[in-house]
C-alpha cells in the first residue's frame, strides 16, 4: 500500500462510522419555580391505620375536585431536571407550604420532595416526600408518574402514587405497611430553562476529524522522508 492512500482509506472508514453515530441533539435543563401539588388520600383507609385527618393550615385549593388538598410550591424550591426521556430528575428539592393535622395532635407538612436513588426499589422512583414540621422524616416514597406533560414552561405529573415509607410505617408501629398505597399526587408546576448541554458529546466525530488530520500529517512526513532518501541514493 502506498502512503498516500492511507488518509483516503482512513477518512472513508471514519466517515462511515460517523454516519452510524450522528451528532445527537442538545438537551435542556429546567428548574421548578412555582405551582401546586394536589393530594388525594382515601380517608377511610387512613382511619383504618389510625390516621384521622382533623385539620389543615395554609393549604390551597387542589387542581381539581379529585383531590382533597393542595400545597403551594414554595420559592425555596431548587429542583432541576432534564427533558431526556420526557423527564429525568437531576438534583434539588421541591419545597411546599401548608400543613395537615391528624388525630388533633400530630401536624405534618411544609413538605419537601427530594431525590434519593437508593430509595428506587420495587415501585418507588427514588423521589420521596418528607415532613419538615414535626416528624422530620420521609413519609411517602413516590412512584413514577403515569403521564408527563411538558411544553418547556409548564410541567404536569399525573398519577403519582404515595407509597408509605418504611420510616412512616415504623412510626405507625406497623412495618408491614411499607410500600402500601397511601394516596395519589398530581404536580402542576411552572418551570424555567436554566442550561443547555450536549446530550452525549460527539466524541467520535471529534476523534474522526483529528485522525484524518494526523493521518494527513503523517503522510506528508513519510512522503518527505521517502523523497529525501531517494535524493540521497542518487
Amino acid at each position: 500500500m502506498r502512503f498516500y492512500q492511507l488518509p483516503v482509506i482512513l477518512g472513508g472508514a471514519i466517515a462511515a462510522l460517523v454516519s452510524i453515530a450522528p451528532i445527537r441533539a442538545e438537551t435542556a435543563t429546567y428548574q421548578v419555580q412555582s405551582g401546586v401539588t394536589s393530594v388525594y388520600h382515601d380517608l377511610s383507609y387512613l382511619s383504618s391505620i389510625g390516621l384521622n385527618l382533623t385539620g389543615t393550615d395554609n393549604t390551597v385549593e387542589p387542581i381539581n375536585s379529585n383531590f382533597l388538598v393542595g400545597f403551594n410550591i414554595a420559592p425555596a424550591t431548587n429542583f432541576t431536571f432534564s427533558d431526556v426521556n420526557g423527564l429525568t430528575p437531576i438534583l434539588g428539592i421541591i419545597e411546599h407550604n401548608g400543613t395537615v393535622t391528624f388525630n388533633n395532635q400530630t401536624t405534618v407538612g411544609n413538605f419537601s420532595v427530594g431525590l434519593d436513588p437508593t430509595r428506587a426499589t420495587n415501585n418507588a422512583s427514588g423521589l420521596f416526600l418528607k415532613d419538615t414540621v414535626s416528624l422530620n422524616t420521609a413519609l411517602f416514597d413516590l412512584s413514577a408518574p403515569e403521564t408527563v406533560v411538558f411544553d418547556g414552561k409548564n410541567l404536569t405529573l399525573t398519577g403519582v402514587k404515595l407509597l408509605l415509607s418504611p420510616e412512616f410505617a415504623g412510626i405507625l408501629g406497623n412495618p408491614s405497611l411499607a410500600g402500601v398505597l397511601g394516596g395519589l399526587v398530581q404536580i402542576d408546576a411552572k418551570v424555567v430553562r436554566v442550561a443547555t448541554v450536549p446530550e452525549g458529546a460527539n466524541v467520535l466525530a471529534i476523534l474522526s476529524v483529528s485522525a484524518i488530520v494526523l493521518a494527513t500529517k503523517r503522510h506528508k512526513l513519510l512522503f518527505k522522508n521517502t523523497l529525501n532518501c531517494s535524493k540521497a541514493s542518487l
